[in-house]
């Protein structure tokens, strides 16, 4: 076999020509990714043109200077963020996780009484303003977890642990939400205060066995003491009712009387003064009607004559009874 060599000549010219072509390509490249930005649906970018605020831009896709001459950082001004004090979220879902492993210092807190308490909340927030957020306040996220911390010290220390355990819950989280956004139009760095929730107080671990048991003896307390109410408002409105209806029936019983008697004296008034007018019809009409009434109540009557000789015949008069009568 013969062997044969080949040479292959390469025409610098042509390799500069083409090798600055690609060059070229890559940078037009480069560029083009480097100055198509999108922006989401809940965000703004706030565009920095040579480390210096520009512009503030929309959703959708934007275009800016490539090779770094701007930059962008997009702010999710529609949607509700959070942040966890005294623990932390290891996986959301239908059945979250948490922890609570190194983050006690975050939620121990000294209450006016000068007892310890275990305090975990959330702050749920939004961006309203991404000009103050990004350049009103260094860092205003951590700022505004340091303030959190700050107002949330302040106001339970000053209430007494049974306060924030119990009845005063509610209270703390309200004064915490009017504080922290009081601050935060303070610093003007553009944050809204949503809510803010306590998502558990308890006392500290080593004496939380006496706290519940304070805790138990309370709730008993003001159970027997509603148990009381109760029966207090269940007896007391009856007696009351009762007693007033007796008063009542007493003054109507000697308001019966009182006429009764007022309607007996009149009567016996214009009785006499027909009497005096003329005694012996008024007389006679009063035995005839005193007789009227005596003697359908007797039993069998035999009639006589003053002196007791003649009988009259027997009147039946409880048997013979006419409709008239």
């Amino acid at each position: 076999m013969e062997d044969r060599n080949y040479q292959i000549n390469i025409n610098p010219d042509w390799i500069r020509k083409y090798l600055s072509k690609i060059l070229i390509g890559v940078v037009l490249l480069i560029g083009l990714f480097s100055s198509i930005r999108t922006v989401g649906p809940e965000e703004e970018g706030v565009v920095i043109q040579l480390g210096e605020y520009n512009r503030t831009v929309q959703p959708g896709l934007n275009f800016m200077l490539p090779f770094g001459i701007e930059r962008m950082y997009k702010i999710p001004v529609q949607r509700q963020l959070k942040q966890e004090f005294g623990f932390r979220t290891t996986r959301a879902g239908r059945e979250s996780e948490y922890t609570k492993s190194g983050y006690g210092d975050e939620s121990m807190m000294l209450t006016g009484d000068l007892n310890l308490t275990d305090v975990e909340w959330v702050v749920q927030y939004r961006i309203t303003d991404s000009y103050k957020f990004l350049f009103k306040v260094r860092n205003a996220e951590k700022t505004l977890r340091d303030m959190s911390e700050s107002v949330m010290r302040k106001v339970v220390g000053d209430r007494t642990v049974n306060e924030v355990l119990t009845v005063g819950r509610q209270e703390v989280a309200s004064s915490v939400e009017v504080r922290l956004q009081e601050m935060c139009d303070e610093y003007e760095n553009g944050i809204r205060i949503d809510q803010v929730v306590l998502q558990d107080v308890n006392p500290p671990e080593p004496v939380k066995p006496s706290f519940n048991a304070v805790n138990q003896a309370q709730q008993e307390r003001e159970t027997l003491i509603n148990q009381a109410e109760a029966e207090y408002n269940r007896v007391i409105p009856r007696a009351r009712g009762e007693a007033e209806e007796t008063i009542q029936l007493a003054e109507a019983f000697a308001l019966n009387r009182v006429n009764r008697a007022k309607g007996e004296a009149e009567r016996f008034n214009s009785l006499y003064s027909e009497y005096v007018k003329a005694p012996e019809v008024t007389k006679q009409r009063i035995y005839l009607e005193t007789m009227e009434s005596i003697l359908p109540k007797i039993g069998n009557k035999i009639i006589v004559d003053e002196k007791g000789n003649n009988v009259l015949p027997l009147l039946n008069i409880d048997k013979v009874k006419t409709p008239q009568q």
